[in-house]
């Protein structure tokens, strides 16, 4: 477009001061900005602006205890490293997991890191020189992705386009300085649909080097992962696209999976990393709120951060969250997508709700004794009733609580809050103050609150004890009425 003839030399100057003096205050909101960020000094900043491709300085290795609480990793691992000339040394092993257990009753032929699924998780400093050794001990080639940090393009993993493939039985060397902090990942970038179905995947921490306000006193981390594992076979299936049947937390469902455990009061921080194929996770925490204080793009400003009780992990993404666990009690982690806290036993079943199947199962008991029509009144009772499963498969749900049985499996785990701990082991079920648990209403409670009950439905009152004249598949079924008794 030609210029038009109608700009006087005064009007060009005096628009280019305004231009120049918008600049001027946009650069001062970005260093406000900048300035606003948690967990960082000016030293920190500099780190960061220093060309990221830069094999330049870096800073003494960061010391666990000293520069940070290290990291806990439920169910998992962290990986050892060691020091050589002020750089801290790694080596990560990429190789057939036989008989990886996802809970009791399921196992599957996986690969990972180390001879685990997840990999173990990487820990370090901001401003560590790391150098990490890859050794391929798979039947395929592969290479690592160290996901969101920022490092030289040719360390970066990408088979094909940032390196070439790393071969069945070679070891490739990653050397790079740690310029940013938060929670990342490192992951397959090599036939990536297969290799990440089948577990090549694992956290990457990097503390802050000049942390803003004290540190967490217990640090948790979770790789969200998702799986399809067809009752009776033994490997995953990399191929499947959206009917995925088992969720884990860390390569584990509940109630394989670990509790977190923290004192009454203690700061405590809970980071989420999603690799899964397909789904983003809710993540759901009962009993206290959070702030959302990070993301894999590194923290937030604390002017931006949300309280919440429930944090969006996208696909590819991470979210770190901070509390302090001031209620005690055993409370629910989970996500709150419902299909997430089932397992494989749970997915492809007819829908029979309200179906009344009691003359259908007397013709059939005539030939099968002990059969019985199951999901009438729904799933819940799925997991404890004992029944005879397909080889190598698990319930939909869940495991025995202090209460009664769980209904819930998957993404699912605890955070248990006690008073006086001798040590960080599971303390087992929480004892409640008296008077503080829901329980069934008294007759008299319903009088003096002028509660009105309902006409109960012939329904309802069938399900309020089992008949002994019903067969049940495996052992009993529980004889505690699910239904309260009115008064």
């Amino acid at each position: 477009m030609k210029p038009s003839k109608n700009i006087s030399r005064r009007s060009f100057v005096a628009g280019a001061a305004t231009i120049a003096g918008s600049a001027a205050v946009l650069q001062k909101l970005t260093a406000q900005v900048q300035s606003a960020t948690p967990d960082q000094t000016a030293a920190t900043n500099a780190l960061v602006k220093t060309a990221k491709d830069s094999p330049a300085e870096h800073l003494p290795p960061g010391e666990p205890g000293k520069d940070y609480n290290p990291v806990i990793t439920p169910s998992g691992s962290t990986l050892p490293w060691k020091t050589v000339d002020g750089v801290k040394v790694y080596h990560l092993i990429a190789q057939e997991v036989a008989n990886h257990e996802f809970a009791p009753g399921l196992v599957a032929n996986c690969w990972g890191f180390n001879g685990q699924v997840h990999g173990p998780t990487i820990e370090a400093v901001e401003g560590d020189r790391v150098r990490i050794y890859v050794t391929n001990q798979l039947t395929a080639p592969t290479a690592i992705h160290w996901h969101g940090i920022f490092l030289p393009n040719g360390m970066d993993g990408v088979s094909g386009l940032t390196q070439k493939p790393i071969d069945p039985g070679d070891t490739f060397k990653y050397e790079f300085t740690l310029r940013q902090h938060g929670t990342h990942m490192y992951h397959s970038h090599h036939d990536e649909m297969t290799q990440m179905a089948l577990g090549l995947m694992g956290l990457f921490i990097i503390h802050p080097r000049n942390p803003k306000g004290p540190l967490p006193e217990r640090d948790f981390a979770f790789m969200l992962s998702e799986w399809k594992i067809v009752p009776g076979t033994s490997r995953p299936d990399p191929n499947e696209m959206t009917d995925f049947n088992v969720f884990t937390l860390n390569a584990k469902v509940f109630p394989a999976i670990a509790p977190m455990v923290a004192k009454l009061g203690q700061r405590v921080r809970i980071r989420f990393s999603n690799l899964s194929a397909m789904d983003h996770h809710p993540m759901h925490l009962h009993g206290v709120n959070f702030k959302v204080t990070g993301t894999d793009g590194g923290q937030i400003p604390e002017s931006a951060q949300q309280v919440e009780t429930t944090v969006l992990v996208q696909v590819g993404s991470t979210r770190t969250v901070d509390f302090v666990a001031d209620a005690p009690g055993d409370w629910p982690l989970h996500c709150h997508m419902t299909h997430h806290t089932m397992n494989q036993m749970g997915h492809g079943s007819p829908n029979l709700i309200g179906v009344d199947k009691t003359g259908f199962d007397k013709k059939l008991r005539k030939f099968i004794p002990a059969y019985m029509t199951m999901g009438e009144t729904g799933m819940g009772d799925m997991g404890e009733m004992g029944m005879p499963a397909p080889k190598n498969s698990i319930p939909m749900a869940g495991g025995p609580g202090p209460f009664d049985y769980i209904a819930m499996g998957g993404m699912f785990t605890t955070l248990k809050v006690r008073e006086d701990l001798p040590n960080y082991e599971d303390p087992g079920w929480y004892k409640h103050p008296p008077g503080t648990v829901a329980d069934l209403a008294k007759p008299e409670d319903l009088k003096r609150d002028g509660i009105q009950m309902p006409p109960e439905s012939g329904k309802a009152a069938a399900m309020r004890t089992t008949t002994v004249n019903d067969p049940w598949c495996g052992k009993p079924r529980n004889p505690t009425p699910l239904i309260a008794k009115r008064g």
